[in-house]
């Protein structure tokens, strides 16, 4: 039995969940989701708790029960709650603004960097920090992971973009070679 597949999935009173052509559909105070099922996979609901059942033992199907049930607690959560990544932007000059639908990123080059929004995301800017929300988790952290891709922080100064809990390994720069063995001649 899959350790994630057969933990319940707690059910909150505003959130109603139905399934019909094989496909989940979350609705809730934020919004609705919908999660593809698989005909391997059933889910039964008893009382305020969600199971994710599978039919049988074969591999595949195995793989599928605890990716279901957490495609299906993230879609309960994203609309009950929703999903917050907060990206840092470190540098001297580097900057975020936002453009209607178009986060555009001043981060060191020659020309400023332009990044559509993905659909169902929100993006708010503070200071140094942008902050991304949205009702699905897959699209909230895929808009992080764009925006932190054009300018990974790099270990030396700490220069780039992070996510605001990400620690940084720093190095050691570069000093002054004493007694190498090489004289001026």
């Amino acid at each position: 039995m899959s350790k994630i597949g057969k933990l319940p999935i707690k059910v909150p009173a505003q959130v109603t969940i139905t399934v019909a052509d094989g496909e989940i559909k979350v609705k809730g105070p934020k919004g609705e989701l919908v999660v593809s099922l698989p005909s391997c996979i059933t889910l039964k609901q008893e009382g305020d708790e969600l199971h994710v059942e599978r039919a049988n033992e074969e591999k595949p199907t195995r793989a599928l029960h605890g990716l279901i049930r957490s495609l299906v607690n993230n879609a309960v959560e994203g609309v009950t709650n929703g999903f917050t990544k907060t990206l840092e932007i470190n540098g001297v000059g580097y900057r975020a603004e936002l453009k209607g639908n178009v986060i555009v990123l001043h981060i060191g080059l020659s020309h400023p960097v332009e990044i559509p929004v993905l659909e169902g995301v929100e993006i708010k800017l503070e200071k140094n920090q942008v902050i991304i929300t949205g009702i699905d988790k897959q699209r909230v952290g895929e808009m992080a992971a764009v925006i932190r891709s054009h300018k990974k922080p790099e270990p030396y100064k700490g220069k780039g973009i992070k996510y605001i809990d990400e620690v940084i390994r720093r190095k050691a720069g570069k000093t002054a070679a004493t007694g190498s063995g090489k004289t001026a001649g």
